[in-house]
């Protein structure tokens, strides 16, 4: 069974049988990576921008990536209670920082 990941505290349908603990993800992009897609978003006037949800699709999916490979090593067959966070860094804010965090777990 493939990794089932959810921000509810329970999935429906399965029984938790084992709490495994907190597992984490986290993904920093850097200023190089916004000022290569902003080359991209020059027509953002007032629309929405392709380049920069992309951008941040490809960050949490990493982040996310990384937190079910930390349950996978500790027998999880699933996250549940997942929380993402997005949030700017650095001296200028010029980096995105992506966190999630959940409590890896074994479903029956």
């Amino acid at each position: 069974m493939a990794m089932l990941m959810t921000t509810t505290p329970s999935v429906e349908g399965k029984r938790i049988v084992r709490y495994l603990g907190v597992v984490t993800g986290e993904t920093i992009i850097g200023a190089n990576v916004f000022r290569d897609f902003l080359a991209g978003v020059r027509d953002f006037f007032g629309g929405r921008s392709s380049a920069y949800e992309a951008v941040l699709r490809e960050a949490k999916d990493t982040a996310l990536e990384e937190m079910a490979r930390q349950a996978e090593a500790l027998g999880a067959n699933a996250v549940v209670g997942i929380d993402l966070d997005y949030e700017t860094v650095g001296g200028s804010g010029s980096m995105l920082m992506v966190t999630c965090s959940g409590t890896a777990v074994r479903v029956e």
